[in-house]
Order: C-alpha cells, then sequence, then structure tokens
C-alpha cells in the first residue's frame, strides 16, 4: 500500500467524508480570491481563526529563512484549499490529524490536533482518531500519534489550552 492510499483510508475510516446539499457550492460558485495578496490575507484568516487569533509559529519561523514556501503555504494551503465549501473546520481538523498520523509526520499532526482542540474536537475524539490509523497506517505510526498526543495533552493542560506558540 502505497503512502498516499494508507493516508487516503485513513482519512476516510476515521470520518465520513459528507458535503451537505444545502452549503455544498461548485467550484464555479465560489469566488476565488483575485491576487496573491488576496490570497494571502485569506490564509491569515484562516491560521487566526483556528489558532486563537495568534500568529502560528512554525509558519512564521518557517517565513524567516524560507518566505516563498511560508507565502505558498498560507496563499495556496491555507487561503485556496482550507477555505473550500463542503467541510466545516472541524472535519478539516480531523482529516489532517488523520492524514499527518498516518504518513508518521508528527510536528504538523500535533499543529492540527492543536487547532482541532481549539474548534471543538474532544480529547477523546482525537484517541479515536490514533485508534482508527492502526488499521491503515499500522501500530508504529499509532504509537508515535499517541506519544505526540499525549505530549499536547499535557502541554495545554499545562498551559490552559489555547494557541500554538
Amino acid at each position: 500500500m502505497t503512502i498516499q492510499n494508507t493516508t487516503f483510508s485513513a482519512v476516510a475510516l476515521t470520518i465520513g467524508l459528507t458535503m451537505s446539499p444545502a452549503t455544498a457550492q461548485t467550484d464555479e460558485e465560489r469566488t476565488m480570491p483575485d491576487t496573491t495578496q488576496e490570497r494571502l490575507q485569506q490564509g491569515a484568516d484562516v491560521i487566526l481563526k483556528l489558532n486563537n487569533g495568534v500568529p502560528q509559529t512554525t509558519l512564521e519561523n518557517m517565513r524567516q529563512e524560507f518566505p516563498f514556501l511560508a507565502d505558498a503555504t498560507q496563499a495556496y494551503a491555507l487561503g485556496d484549499v482550507w477555505t473550500r465549501p463542503g467541510l466545516d473546520d472541524r472535519t478539516r481538523q480531523l482529516a489532517a490529524v488523520a492524514a499527518f498520523a498516518a504518513m508518521g509526520e508528527r510536528g504538523l499532526m500535533k499543529i492540527h490536533a492543536g487547532y482541532a482542540l481549539n474548534v471543538g474536537v474532544t480529547e477523546d475524539e482525537l484517541k479515536e482518531i490514533v485508534y482508527m490509523i492502526t488499521v491503515p497506517a499500522g501500530f508504529p505510526k499509532a504509537i508515535l500519534a499517541s506519544q505526540t498526543m499525549a505530549d499536547l495533552f499535557e502541554e495545554r493542560r499545562a498551559t490552559g489550552g489555547g494557541a500554538d506558540r
């Protein structure tokens, strides 16, 4: 099984991706930003919403040495993809956590698990993500994810939750 198939399987197994006909829009109905600056602003708005009004530390650190990559991430991944219609923030975060956990991307999984908690996902739901990825990704990836998740839970309890710093 390829990593792409594993990732897709983890996301598909973890959440039943559905689009509500009442809220779904086609790409033609959705207005895309016209300029890179608008896309960057849209991405910045997403970060502030997910991270309780605080800039995202990892992205800002990347911007110091790799400004093109940071801007591309902010404009495309956050400005274009994250703002697409059809999924709410909660569902997007569950999908991201599952995908990153299945890939063994602990740092990105931790960031998105923090966002998930910020938008109302519970610790128990995140634990279920870890249990689910044992099926498509295996126990080693799930164990790594559980260690990272436990660290995140402990950090948030110690600091009272909140934004990624």
